[in-house]
C-alpha cells in the first residue's frame, strides 16, 4: 500500500488543489484539523501583504463523508483570494486585455531555466508553479497525514533554531509539551530569548531590503522501530524524508539527527550506545543518529532540519538580464516575505508526516484504519516494543 500526493495551481490562479491517495477508511476528521495548520503556515514575523488577503481553508471535494474517509482518494482544493486581483493576469482562457510578459528573471529562482526548459516567453509562466505559495496544498494534505498518525500514536511539531546569524541554544530532551505555545512566538522559536533576537534581526535586514534565511527543526513522537528498509536505496527512510524535505522551495540542506555536526567528532561521540531494561526494552541515552540507522526508525524520536537560504525575491532587486533584449536589467520586483522560516516549519511537518505515513502505510497495509491499528498492534507485540 502506497500513499500520494499530488498538488496542481499556480499562486495567483484561481486556487490549489491537493489529492491525497492510498489512506485507509474510517480515519475521522473535522474541518478544523486540516484548517489548523494552514493558518499555522501563515504565521510568522517577516510575511508580506499577502497573508493580509488570504485566509487559507480546505474545501473537501471527495474522499471525506460525514467526518470518515472512505479509502478513496481525497480532494483538497485552497482558493486564492487574491485571484481576484490578477483574473486578466491569470485566468486559464484567453482575455481581451493586453497582459504583459515578464523577461526579468531573479537569481535564485526557477524564473530563467524554466522558461529555457519549457520553451517559454514569459516568465511569470514558469514562476507562478514555482512560487511556495503551492505550499499552502501539501500543508492541507499534509494535516490529513498528520491525523492518520495521530490515530496511530505518532505526533509530529516543528520549531525554528536558527534565522540568519541568530541561533537558538540546543535543547536536547525535548517532549510534546515542549511545543504546546511555540506558535505563541513570532519565529515559532521555543527559546523567548532567542526569539526576541530573531525579530530584532527581521527588522534590521527588512530596512536594508534584505530577506533572510534560517534553520528549522522537525520532532516526530511515538514513531514504532523498522519503518523504511536498509534492502535499497530507494527503501532508505532518511533519503525519503531528505528529499522531501529538499523539495520545498528554498530549502537548500537537510540533516536527520545531529547531521552535519556529526562528521566533525570521533566515532565514539557519534553514534547512540544499545541498552536493555525489562520495563523500556532497548533504548538510547543519546539520539545523535536523530531516530534513524540504516535507513530504518530506531524508535527514538525522529529530528530532521531544513536549511533555507534567503528568499531570491528582493525590494532592492539584484542584477540580472531581460530574456528579450538579452539587456542588463534589474530582476523582477514582486511582493514577497521578508522571512519565512517559521513558515517553512509547518511545511515540514507536512512533508516529514506525509512520508512517515506513507512507510506506515507500506509496512502495515490495511483497507481500514482498525485493520492497520491490528497490524500494528501485532507488530509491536512480536517486537517486543514496549513505548507508548
Amino acid at each position: 500500500m502506497e500513499l500520494r500526493l499530488t498538488t496542481a495551481g499556480e499562486s495567483h490562479g484561481p486556487g490549489l488543489t491537493c489529492i491525497v491517495e492510498g489512506l485507509p477508511a474510517g480515519l475521522r476528521l473535522t474541518p478544523e484539523d486540516l484548517d489548523r495548520d494552514l493558518a499555522r503556515r501563515q504565521l510568522g514575523h517577516g510575511r508580506g501583504g499577502r497573508m493580509k488577503i488570504e485566509q487559507d481553508r480546505a474545501i473537501v471535494t471527495a474522499g471525506i463523508r460525514h467526518g470518515r474517509t472512505l479509502g478513496g482518494p481525497i480532494a483538497l482544493q485552497v482558493a486564492n483570494r487574491d485571484y481576484a486581483n490578477w483574473e486578466e493576469r491569470m485566468n486559464p482562457w484567453p482575455v481581451e486585455a493586453e497582459v504583459e510578459e515578464v523577461h526579468l528573471p531573479r537569481p535564485g529562482h526557477a524564473d530563467l531555466v524554466g522558461t529555457q526548459k519549457y520553451g517559454l516567453t514569459d516568465v511569470r509562466d514558469i514562476l507562478e508553479r514555482a512560487s511556495a505559495r503551492e505550499t499552502a496544498a501539501r500543508v492541507a494534505g499534509g494535516a490529513v497525514a498528520k491525523e492518520f498518525l495521530r490515530a496511530l500514536g505518532v505526533e509530529v511539531y516543528s520549531h525554528v533554531i536558527q534565522i540568519t546569524s541568530v541561533r537558538a541554544p540546543q535543547r536536547d530532551g525535548l517532549t510534546p509539551k515542549d511545543f504546546e505555545h511555540v506558535d505563541e512566538s513570532p519565529v515559532r522559536c521555543l527559546d523567548p530569548d532567542a526569539s526576541a533576537a530573531m525579530v530584532e534581526e527581521i527588522n534590521r535586514l527588512r530596512k536594508a531590503n534584505e530577506s533572510l534565511g534560517g534553520v528549522f527543526e522537525v520532532r516526530a513522537f511515538g514513531v514504532v522501530p523498522g519503518l523504511g528498509s536498509h534492502v535499497s536505496w530507494e527503501q532508505r527512510l532518511d533519503g525519503r524524508l531528505g528529499q522531501a524535505i529538499l523539495s520545498i522551495q528554498a530549502l537548500k540542506g537537510v540533516a536527520i539527527g545531529d547531521g552535519f555536526e556529526i562528521a566533525g567528532v570521533p566515532g565514539s561521540e557519534a553514534h547512540d550506545e544499545i541498552f536493555w531494561d525489562d520495563e523500556r526494552g532497548y533504548f538510547r541515552e543519546t539520539n545523535r543518529a536523530g531516530g534513524v540507522e540504516g535507513g530504518m526508525t530506531t524508535g527514538e524520536p525522529l529530528v530532521v532540519r531544513g536549511w533555507m537560504k534567503p528568499l531570491p525575491t528582493l525590494t532592492k532587486p539584484l542584477r540580472s538580464v531581460d530574456i528579450s533584449t538579452h539587456e542588463p536589467a534589474e530582476a523582477l520586483r514582486e511582493r514577497t516575505d521578508s522571512a519565512t522560516v517559521p513558515a517553512a516549519g509547518v511545511v515540514g511537518e507536512a512533508m516529514v508526516a506525509f512520508v512517515l505515513a506513507d512507510a506506515y502505510r507500506q509496512k502495515f497495509g490495511g483497507d481500514h484504519l482498525d485493520d492497520v491499528r491490528g497490524a500494528l498492534g501485532a507488530y509491536k507485540e512480536r517486537i517486543a516494543w514496549r513505548r507508548t
